[in-house]
C-alpha cells in the first residue's frame, strides 16, 4: 500500500511539474526584468529565462546561440548609460507554448547626448519539465527618418528635370522656393534635406542623390536603397527633358 502510494506521489508531482500556467503579466514581469540587466551587464535573467538550446536573431540579422548570446552581454562603457521599457504588448498562450510580441523603446544616454531606438520583438516561450524559457527570439528595428538638415536652394536648378528609368518610366524633380519635390505617376513626395546634396522622403527608407559628371552638371538621379543604387538618367532639354 506504501508503494503505490509512493508511485502515485510521484506520478502527480511530474504530471504538475509539466503543466504549469504562465500569465502574460508574468512574462512581462520577466522581459523587462532581462532588459533591465542589460547596461549593469548582469547576465544572471539571461541564462535563466534563455533555453540552452534557444535561437536570438537581433535586429542587425546576426544569429546567436546561448553560450554567444550571454556572451555579447556585458556592461556600458564608462560614459554610457540608458533604458529599455517594454511596451505595446501582446501574446497567445496555449499549452505549453507562450508567444509575447512587444516594442522595446530604447533611450541611450552617450556623455549626454540622448539617443533613442524603437524594436519590435516577438519571444517564443516553451515550457519544459515545468519551466517556461525563450526557446526563440526576433527582433526588428522601426525605421526612423534622420534629422532634417539644411538645404541649399541656389543647387536646385541643377536638380530640377526629367529623370528615366527606362523608356516610358520617368519621374521628374521640381522646386517651390526653398523646398525640392520628386513626382512619379502623379504621386509627388517632398525632398526632405539630409545635407545640401543628400535627401529623403518622409516614411521611406533610403536616400536620393544627384550624381554630377564631368562637366559639372547633373547627370543621374540616384535612388539609393539598402545601400544599393538605382539610377535614373537625367534627359537632355532635345529628349523632352526640360532644361538641363
Amino acid at each position: 500500500m506504501k508503494l503505490a502510494l509512493i508511485k502515485f506521489l510521484s506520478a502527480a508531482t511530474i504530471v504538475c511539474a509539466a503543466d504549469v500556467p504562465i500569465t502574460q503579466d508574468e512574462l512581462v514581469r520577466r522581459t523587462q526584468e532581462l532588459y533591465d540587466a542589460v547596461v549593469p551587464g548582469n547576465q544572471a535573467p539571461w541564462k535563466k529565462y534563455f533555453a540552452d538550446d534557444c535561437i536570438f536573431a537581433d535586429e542587425k540579422g546576426r544569429i546567436f546561440d546561448k553560450p554567444k548570446l550571454i556572451a555579447d552581454i556585458t556592461p556600458l562603457p564608462a560614459g554610457y548609460s540608458g533604458t529599455i521599457k517594454v511596451e505595446n504588448v501582446q501574446s497567445r498562450i496555449i499549452g505549453n507554448t507562450a508567444i509575447l510580441g512587444y516594442d522595446a523603446d530604447e533611450t541611450e544616454t552617450i556623455f549626454g547626448q540622448n539617443l533613442k531606438a524603437r524594436y519590435h520583438i516577438t519571444d517564443t516561450w516553451l515550457q519544459r519539465n515545468g519551466n517556461w524559457q525563450i526557446i526563440a527570439s526576433q527582433a526588428h528595428r522601426y525605421y526612423e527618418d534622420p534629422a532634417v538638415g539644411k538645404a541649399d536652394p541656389k543647387k536646385f536648378a541643377d536638380f530640377i528635370g526629367t529623370y528615366e528609368l527606362a523608356p516610358g518610366q520617368t519621374r521628374s524633380v521640381t522646386g517651390e522656393g526653398d523646398k525640392l519635390f520628386v513626382q512619379r505617376n502623379g504621386k509627388k513626395e517632398q525632398l526632405l534635406p539630409e545635407t545640401s546634396e543628400l535627401f529623403f522622403r518622409k516614411g521611406v527608407e533610403g536616400r536620393i542623390l544627384f550624381h554630377y559628371a564631368a562637366t559639372g552638371k547633373v547627370d543621374a538621379l540616384i535612388d539609393r536603397r539598402n545601400n544599393e543604387d538605382v539610377v535614373w538618367r537625367k534627359l537632355g532639354k532635345e529628349e523632352g527633358g526640360g532644361k538641363n
